[in-house]
């Protein structure tokens, strides 16, 4: 059986490179990349074998721990990954589930991941090469750090398969996943200051951690052979073994379950109700407040703009400036989540021909998209303005902080309702990344957006000068003057951005349609 899925793997990956050329080249590029990788790999492990013990057990945990979560995870946001061999295709065959589980563990390392990691974590077993004995307790570790590479990826794909699954989830996840990668230079870039001093301490109390969890503890085994410590390897060597055999016994229990309990489509029996209908006035305002919040709650491509915040925050963090660029938290969250309603129309799509068919007043449209969108940004605005200026021990900037909050939030949002009443373009579809970038997208929808964000830093300028002077001046007088200019001027533009977008759109909705419809 095991060798029948090895060759059923083998012809599927050699029938999907028949079939599409780009499979082709997109496996010519993943094995440059993975032969770059490696040849990192080997390039450390051979300079890495020179050096100290303690260096040696360092590194080797730390990477190889990476390696281990990597194979846990990456499966779980990566959708897709190595889907050739479904457990759930097999549902009809009579196989024997304990062969089934034998025979998709080791197909799993037919393919590029699994071929370049044996070779990688051979390579960083050969660090040991110049002590005998760790050497000899390296390779049979490998063997078992690359079943513990497998079986985990399987028993964490398997468990939460139902989880996965679900399309709020696959999009949710999505958009976690980009986070980090943004953060990355900042991150290191922050880390690196100062850090040289206590890195080698650091470095050593987290391997220390890692050494003695599933991910980390077969790694350090050699490292305690050579520094002459066999009861930390024996340890070591049993809570590796041990992982190895719950994930087996996990997996094998959740394939057998999932084998017999298919998952369904949760929309065939998940009952509906009226939702956000049922809490608002039946007006026509409020089933553009009611719709628009439920986008708001179901829709990832609106709730990227929510979990932006935290990112905002952490760059401003980064970036630093004695702290006092936390401060611009409030206002540069308030302007991002104000202004993504600028592509409201856009994400209807077609089912925008409900508000131009109804037929619903352009202004009734524009305030009730506003107003809902409020109800969500203001709230967050206002918790990153408060906390901006108590993290920065700054407790006496924030009326200035505050009314700039304000301010640039409603002006924002009325600078949308003008622009999205006169421009559509392509976006996401529902259930893409929220993240990617559809093709199509005209220079008058770029050139819109970059006058959109003109005119809102323009007619927020009176109050965020004002912030500024207060808070660099350190003059509370001025901020308590932007805590009142801030509102007032706000949404003295915010009416008027919704009578100006509404006008526009009692013109422009039929147009706005047949575009929409033309990016279908």
């Amino acid at each position: 059986m095991v060798a029948h899925l090895v060759r059923l793997k083998l012809a599927l990956l050699r029938n999907g490179l028949r079939r599409s050329p780009w499979q082709v080249v997109g496996l010519v590029i993943g094995a440059f990349y993975g032969l770059g990788a490696l040849a990192v790999v080997v390039a450390a492990s051979a300079a890495l074998s020179v050096q100290d013990v303690g260096l040696q057990r360092e590194v080797t945990v730390l990477l190889g721990g990476v390696l281990v979560l990597g194979w846990w995870v990456v499966p779980l946001v990566a959708f897709g990954v190595d889907a050739t061999l479904d457990p759930l295709r097999f549902v009809t065959f009579a196989i024997p589930r304990r062969r089934l589980v034998a025979g998709l563990a080791v197909a799993a390392l037919v393919g590029l991941p699994g071929l370049f990691t044996v070779l990688a974590v051979l390579a960083l077993a050969g660090v040991w090469w110049r002590t005998p004995a760790a050497l000899a307790a390296a390779v049979p570790c490998a063997v078992l750090t690359v079943a513990l590479c497998v079986v985990g990826s399987r028993a964490t794909t398997t468990l939460l398969a139902r989880v996965v699954g679900r399309r709020r989830v696959r999009e949710l996840a999505a958009v976690v996943a980009v986070l980090p990668l943004v953060l990355l230079g900042p991150l290191m870039s922050r880390l690196g200051e100062g850090v040289a001093a206590t890195a080698t301490g650091a470095l050593e109390r987290v391997a220390d951690v890692v050494a003695w969890t599933p991910m980390g503890a077969l790694w350090a085994v050699p490292a305690d052979v050579a520094a002459g410590a066999p009861g930390a390897a024996v340890l070591r060597l049993l809570l590796g073994l041990v992982s190895l055999l719950v994930l087996a016994v996990a997996w094998d229990r959740a394939l057998g379950y999932a084998l017999v309990h298919p998952a369904r489509d949760a929309s065939a029996t998940h009952k509906h109700g009226v939702g956000m209908f049922g809490r608002v006035p039946g007006t026509p305002f409020g089933a553009v407040v009611a719709r628009c919040l439920t986008y708001w709650v179901r829709d990832p491509r609106y709730a990227a703009s929510v979990a932006t915040v935290p990112l905002v925050v952490l760059m401003l963090w980064l970036v630093g400036v004695e702290g006092q660029a936390l401060l611009l938290a409030g206002p540069l969250v308030a302007f991002l989540m104000g202004w993504s309603i600028s592509a409201d129309v856009a994400f209807d799509g077609t089912a925008f021909w409900t508000h131009v068919a109804a037929p619903l007043p352009g202004r009734v449209d524009r305030a009730g998209r506003a107003v809902a969108a409020l109800v969500v940004a203001g709230p967050v605005a206002l918790v990153a303005a408060v906390a901006s200026a108590l993290l920065t021990g700054r407790p006496e900037a924030l009326p200035a902080v505050l009314g700039a909050t304000v301010g640039v939030l409603l002006t924002a949002l009325g600078g949308s309702s003008v622009v999205s009443a006169l421009v559509v373009y392509p976006v996401q579809e529902p259930g893409q990344n929220p993240f990617t970038t559809r093709q199509g997208t005209s220079l008058a929808a770029f050139t819109s957006q970059m006058v959109g964000w003109s005119a809102v830093a323009l007619l927020s300028s009176p109050v965020i000068v004002l912030g500024v002077l207060a808070v660099a001046r350190d003059m509370p007088a001025l901020g308590w003057v932007a805590l009142v200019l801030g509102p007032a001027l706000g949404a003295a533009l915010l009416v008027t951005g919704v009578q100006v977008g509404g006008r526009s759109l009692d013109r422009t909705a039929p147009g706005l349609l047949a575009r929409l419809r033309s990016f279908a």
